[in-house]
């Protein structure tokens, strides 16, 4: 008897352990999408990432490694083929060979409409981006993963999704979720606690990238130097915009790693105001489970210190 329940231990420990079967394959687009992704798939398997370091999203150009690894992954985690523009074509003649998880097309997210560059004035601006026929880009500002409450959506979406492909592996998955979930919520409430006492201070940011940290958690922005960050501005939205800043006395005025833009030294020069930098991918952190919670703890962390007195 005794010698029958020590044999049945291991098995029991055995019964909790992710399950050696052929885990799908997933291929995500940008850093944040692929820390969530990560998250789900912790210790059953690995995603690749296709646009990694201080490369950009915007205008990034397929190499044929990239498109060796979307030839052969399953699952597809990227915001919208309107935002990550490169791979509407690929995904397109993958067909139903590839599933996709869109953000912008997963029930209860929050999306928000795409702001104008200069002053907030409610005016919005047209991309020239086309998707599915119709300009959908212009219809929504494309950084989602910016709300922690869209990033759970996003992790219960692929959890299930991985479930479904990969059953013997349902249960980690479904794990992997319930813990990304409890920590995702603690981040949000460790974010709240760590701006309440910058909210009501005006800045302006490089690009509008971050609109929905900025709802999240009632930040006070002033406006944006460009809307496309691959355009420059016109001298006169620049003109503009640094009479705002005087007139609003915003205290930072933040760059981007991905764009280097002397400019923003030149602006926050005229107007008296100190210069910050924002990463909204996490471009200097390595990729993995852990550098969706440390990029969104930067972005507090950088808003708070170029925005607290003096």
């Amino acid at each position: 008897m005794w010698k029958s329940l020590a044999l049945c231990v291991p098995l029991l420990a055995l019964s909790s352990a992710p399950v050696l079967a052929e885990v799908p394959k997933v291929v995500a687009s940008i850093q944040p999408l692929h820390s969530l992704a990560a998250m789900v798939m912790d210790g059953i398997g690995q995603p690749t990432l296709l646009v990694s370091g201080t490369a950009s999203e915007h205008g990034y150009t397929l190499k044929p490694s990239d498109m060796r690894v979307l030839e052969q992954a399953e699952i597809a985690v990227i915001v919208d083929t309107g935002y990550e523009t490169f791979l509407a074509k690929p995904l397109k003649s993958r067909g139903k060979k590839i599933d996709v998880v869109a953000m912008a097309d997963l029930p209860g997210m929050t999306v928000l409409e795409p702001r104008a560059g200069g002053l907030w004035d409610g005016h919005h601006e047209k991309h020239d981006h086309d998707s599915h026929g119709h300009d959908h880009h212009d219809q929504l500002d494309g950084h989602l993963w910016l709300n922690t409450s869209n990033a759970q959506i996003l992790v219960t979406a692929l959890t299930e999704m991985l479930a479904e492909k990969d059953p013997a592996n349902a249960l980690a998955y479904r794990r992997n979720a319930d813990t990304a979930k409890t920590r995702l919520a603690a981040l949000d409430a460790q974010l709240r606690d760590t701006l309440a006492p910058i909210k009501d201070r005006p800045y302006v940011v490089f690009h509008d990238a971050y609109q929905y940290f900025e709802a999240r958690y009632g930040l006070s922005p002033a406006g944006s130097i460009t809307v496309d960050p691959d355009r420059p501005p016109p001298p006169k939205r620049l003109a503009a915009l640094k009479d705002k800043l005087v007139q609003a006395k915003a205290a930072c005025v933040f760059r981007e790693p991905q764009f280097p833009a002397p400019i923003v030294e030149t602006l926050a020069k005229a107007a008296n105001a100190k210069t910050g930098l924002l990463d909204p991918q996490g471009a200097a952190l390595p990729p993995g489970p852990d550098l969706y919670p440390a990029l969104m703890t930067n972005l507090a962390d950088s808003l708070t210190k170029c925005l607290s007195a003096p």
